[in-house]
Protein backbone atom coordinates (compact mmCIF):
# COMPACT_ATOMS: atom_id res chain seq x y z
CA UNK A 1 0.00 0.00 0.00
CA UNK A 2 1.19 3.22 -0.96
CA UNK A 3 1.26 5.95 2.02
CA UNK A 4 0.14 9.32 0.83
CA UNK A 5 2.64 11.86 2.31
CA UNK A 6 0.93 15.60 2.85
CA UNK A 7 4.08 16.78 5.04
CA UNK A 8 7.43 15.48 6.79
CA UNK A 9 10.40 16.74 7.94
CA UNK A 10 13.05 15.44 11.08
CA UNK A 11 10.03 15.51 13.41
CA UNK A 12 6.65 14.50 12.29
CA UNK A 13 4.79 12.59 9.63
CA UNK A 14 1.43 13.79 8.35
CA UNK A 15 -0.34 11.30 6.14
CA UNK A 16 -3.69 10.22 4.77
CA UNK A 17 -5.07 6.70 6.11
CA UNK A 18 -7.40 5.50 3.48
CA UNK A 19 -10.85 3.80 5.34
CA UNK A 20 -10.64 0.25 6.90
CA UNK A 21 -6.58 0.51 7.44
CA UNK A 22 -5.81 -0.09 11.30
CA UNK A 23 -4.62 3.04 12.83
CA UNK A 24 -2.35 0.77 14.53
CA UNK A 25 -1.55 -2.93 14.64
CA UNK A 26 -3.98 -5.51 16.52
CA UNK A 27 -4.61 -8.92 16.75
CA UNK A 28 -6.07 -9.31 12.74
CA UNK A 29 -2.92 -8.87 11.66
CA UNK A 30 -4.49 -6.61 8.69
CA UNK A 31 -2.59 -3.53 7.44
CA UNK A 32 -1.76 -0.21 9.92
CA UNK A 33 -0.56 2.84 9.30
CA UNK A 34 1.94 2.77 12.27
CA UNK A 35 3.48 0.17 10.20
CA UNK A 36 3.28 1.62 7.36
CA UNK A 37 5.07 4.97 8.28
CA UNK A 38 7.80 2.91 9.79
CA UNK A 39 8.17 0.78 6.49
CA UNK A 40 8.11 4.14 4.53
CA UNK A 41 10.69 6.15 6.29
CA UNK A 42 12.78 2.61 6.64
CA UNK A 43 12.76 2.61 3.02
CA UNK A 44 13.44 5.94 2.08
CA UNK A 45 16.22 7.13 3.78
CA UNK A 46 17.35 3.51 4.19
CA UNK A 47 17.43 3.54 7.94
CA UNK A 48 18.69 0.16 9.25
CA UNK A 49 17.40 -1.88 12.06
CA UNK A 50 14.04 -0.71 14.26
CA UNK A 51 12.59 2.86 13.14
CA UNK A 52 10.77 5.01 15.61
CA UNK A 53 7.38 6.58 14.65
CA UNK A 54 5.06 7.36 17.79
CA UNK A 55 1.66 7.35 17.56
CA UNK A 56 -0.44 10.36 19.24
CA UNK A 57 -3.79 10.35 18.19
CA UNK A 58 -5.86 6.90 16.47
CA UNK A 59 -8.61 7.06 13.75
CA UNK A 60 -11.14 4.32 14.08
CA UNK A 61 -10.82 1.73 11.58
CA UNK A 62 -13.38 2.62 9.17
CA UNK A 63 -12.89 6.32 9.18
CA UNK A 64 -10.51 7.89 6.66
CA UNK A 65 -8.13 11.20 6.38
CA UNK A 66 -5.58 13.02 7.83
CA UNK A 67 -3.21 12.45 10.77
CA UNK A 68 0.21 13.24 12.12
CA UNK A 69 2.44 10.67 13.53
CA UNK A 70 6.31 11.42 15.81
CA UNK A 71 9.39 10.69 14.17
CA UNK A 72 11.49 11.48 17.28
CA UNK A 73 10.49 10.69 21.15
CA UNK A 74 10.96 14.45 21.91
CA UNK A 75 8.01 15.07 19.09
CA UNK A 76 5.63 12.71 20.50
CA UNK A 77 6.05 13.82 23.68
CA UNK A 78 5.05 17.58 22.72
CA UNK A 79 1.99 16.42 20.44
CA UNK A 80 0.94 13.95 23.02
CA UNK A 81 0.83 17.19 25.63
CA UNK A 82 -1.04 19.15 22.54
CA UNK A 83 -3.75 16.74 22.62
CA UNK A 84 -4.09 17.07 26.28
CA UNK A 85 -4.42 20.74 26.62
CA UNK A 86 -6.63 20.59 23.50
CA UNK A 87 -4.36 22.88 21.58
CA UNK A 88 -4.53 20.24 18.61
CA UNK A 89 -7.14 20.85 16.70
CA UNK A 90 -9.11 17.83 14.96
CA UNK A 91 -11.63 18.74 12.06
CA UNK A 92 -13.92 15.93 11.14
CA UNK A 93 -16.55 16.21 7.97
CA UNK A 94 -19.70 13.79 8.45
CA UNK A 95 -22.68 12.96 6.47
CA UNK A 96 -26.04 12.39 8.61
CA UNK A 97 -28.81 10.28 7.97
CA UNK A 98 -31.56 13.44 8.57
CA UNK A 99 -30.34 16.59 10.31
CA UNK A 100 -30.33 17.92 13.55
CA UNK A 101 -32.59 20.28 14.97
CA UNK A 102 -30.07 23.39 15.24
CA UNK A 103 -27.65 24.38 12.10
CA UNK A 104 -24.83 25.13 14.65
CA UNK A 105 -24.38 23.67 18.16
CA UNK A 106 -22.11 22.12 20.71
CA UNK A 107 -23.20 19.26 22.33
CA UNK A 108 -22.06 17.34 25.50
CA UNK A 109 -22.95 14.20 26.68
CA UNK A 110 -21.51 11.88 29.28
CA UNK A 111 -20.10 8.87 27.66
CA UNK A 112 -19.62 4.81 28.89
CA UNK A 113 -17.51 1.92 26.57
CA UNK A 114 -18.54 -1.71 27.11
CA UNK A 115 -15.14 -3.01 26.30
CA UNK A 116 -16.11 -6.94 25.77
CA UNK A 117 -18.81 -5.27 23.28
CA UNK A 118 -16.67 -2.81 21.62
CA UNK A 119 -20.16 -0.28 22.24
CA UNK A 120 -20.32 3.04 24.00
CA UNK A 121 -23.24 4.45 25.28
CA UNK A 122 -24.50 8.27 26.43
CA UNK A 123 -25.15 7.70 30.25
CA UNK A 124 -26.12 10.38 32.74
CA UNK A 125 -23.74 12.61 34.83
CA UNK A 126 -22.12 11.07 37.76
CA UNK A 127 -22.29 6.89 36.65
CA UNK A 128 -19.33 4.86 37.27
CA UNK A 129 -16.86 5.11 34.26
CA UNK A 130 -18.83 7.69 32.57
CA UNK A 131 -16.32 10.35 30.38
CA UNK A 132 -17.75 13.97 29.36
CA UNK A 133 -17.56 14.15 25.48
CA UNK A 134 -17.32 17.74 23.83
CA UNK A 135 -18.01 18.74 19.87
CA UNK A 136 -18.90 21.52 17.87
CA UNK A 137 -20.86 21.52 14.66
CA UNK A 138 -21.86 23.29 11.83
CA UNK A 139 -24.45 22.32 9.45
CA UNK A 140 -23.15 22.37 5.73
CA UNK A 141 -25.58 21.30 3.32
CA UNK A 142 -28.60 18.86 2.78
CA UNK A 143 -29.74 16.55 0.12
CA UNK A 144 -31.13 13.66 -0.71
CA UNK A 145 -32.45 13.24 2.91
CA UNK A 146 -29.06 13.81 4.05
CA UNK A 147 -26.86 16.50 5.97
CA UNK A 148 -23.26 17.57 5.92
CA UNK A 149 -21.71 18.65 9.28
CA UNK A 150 -18.64 19.64 9.97
CA UNK A 151 -16.93 19.43 13.00
CA UNK A 152 -15.17 20.50 15.63
CA UNK A 153 -13.61 17.47 18.29
CA UNK A 154 -13.25 19.04 21.10
CA UNK A 155 -12.55 15.34 23.52
CA UNK A 156 -11.37 12.33 21.79
CA UNK A 157 -13.92 9.84 23.43
CA UNK A 158 -14.03 5.91 21.44
CA UNK A 159 -16.87 6.02 18.49
CA UNK A 160 -17.63 10.56 20.27
CA UNK A 161 -18.62 11.36 17.03
CA UNK A 162 -20.88 8.41 16.03
CA UNK A 163 -22.25 8.17 19.02
CA UNK A 164 -23.51 11.73 19.91
CA UNK A 165 -25.23 12.02 16.78
CA UNK A 166 -26.74 9.11 16.87
CA UNK A 167 -28.15 9.82 20.09
CA UNK A 168 -29.91 12.63 18.50
CA UNK A 169 -31.74 10.69 16.21
CA UNK A 170 -29.26 11.54 13.16
CA UNK A 171 -26.91 8.35 13.14
CA UNK A 172 -23.98 8.87 10.47
CA UNK A 173 -24.76 7.28 7.02
CA UNK A 174 -22.74 3.29 6.59
CA UNK A 175 -22.82 3.10 10.60
CA UNK A 176 -23.96 -0.50 11.03
CA UNK A 177 -23.30 -0.53 15.00
CA UNK A 178 -25.26 2.93 15.70
CA UNK A 179 -27.77 3.24 13.14
CA UNK A 180 -28.26 -0.36 12.34
CA UNK A 181 -31.87 0.61 11.29
CA UNK A 182 -31.55 3.07 8.88
CA UNK A 183 -28.13 2.27 7.23
CA UNK A 184 -27.59 -0.75 5.15
CA UNK A 185 -25.13 -3.85 5.25
CA UNK A 186 -21.72 -2.94 3.30
CA UNK A 187 -22.45 0.57 3.29
CA UNK A 188 -19.04 2.87 3.92
CA UNK A 189 -19.72 4.71 6.85
CA UNK A 190 -19.40 8.55 5.73
CA UNK A 191 -16.91 10.55 9.03
CA UNK A 192 -13.84 11.61 7.55
CA UNK A 193 -10.75 13.44 9.36
CA UNK A 194 -10.34 16.35 7.16
CA UNK A 195 -8.40 19.30 8.90
CA UNK A 196 -5.93 18.77 11.66
CA UNK A 197 -3.98 21.70 13.27
CA UNK A 198 -1.11 21.99 15.67
CA UNK A 199 2.33 23.40 17.00
CA UNK A 200 4.87 22.24 15.07
CA UNK A 201 6.68 20.99 18.03
CA UNK A 202 10.13 22.33 17.38
CA UNK A 203 9.72 25.06 15.18
CA UNK A 204 6.45 26.12 17.41
CA UNK A 205 4.98 27.71 14.06
CA UNK A 206 0.92 26.44 14.33
CA UNK A 207 0.63 24.30 11.03
CA UNK A 208 -2.88 23.08 9.65
CA UNK A 209 -3.14 20.14 6.99
CA UNK A 210 -6.72 19.44 5.14
CA UNK A 211 -7.45 16.10 2.94
CA UNK A 212 -10.51 15.67 1.67
CA UNK A 213 -13.09 12.42 1.35
CA UNK A 214 -13.03 10.69 -1.98
CA UNK A 215 -15.74 12.40 -4.80
CA UNK A 216 -18.23 9.14 -4.10
CA UNK A 217 -21.24 8.67 -2.76
CA UNK A 218 -22.63 10.01 -0.30
CA UNK A 219 -19.78 12.64 -0.65
CA UNK A 220 -20.44 13.18 -4.22
CA UNK A 221 -23.94 15.06 -2.94
CA UNK A 222 -22.25 18.05 -1.33
CA UNK A 223 -19.56 20.81 -2.80
CA UNK A 224 -17.24 18.75 -0.31
CA UNK A 225 -14.07 21.30 -0.79
CA UNK A 226 -15.78 24.30 -0.25
CA UNK A 227 -15.82 23.61 3.36
CA UNK A 228 -13.07 25.72 5.62
CA UNK A 229 -12.30 26.23 8.71
CA UNK A 230 -11.61 29.77 10.67
CA UNK A 231 -9.41 30.48 13.63
CA UNK A 232 -7.35 27.19 13.72
CA UNK A 233 -10.53 24.78 13.46
CA UNK A 234 -13.18 26.93 15.55
CA UNK A 235 -16.53 27.05 13.74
Amino acid sequence: MKLDVLYEDNHILVVVKPPNVLSQEDSTGDADMLTLCKEYVKEKYSKPGNVYIGLVHRLDRPVGGVMVFARTSKAASRLSEEIRSRSLKKGYLAVLRGCPEKRNARLEDYLVKDSKKNQVSVVKEGEEGAKKALLSYGVEGEADGLCLVRIELETGRPHQIRVQFASRGCPLYGDQRYGARVNTAGEQIALWSYHISFMHPTLKERMDFFAYPPKEYPWSMFDIESVKVNNHGTL
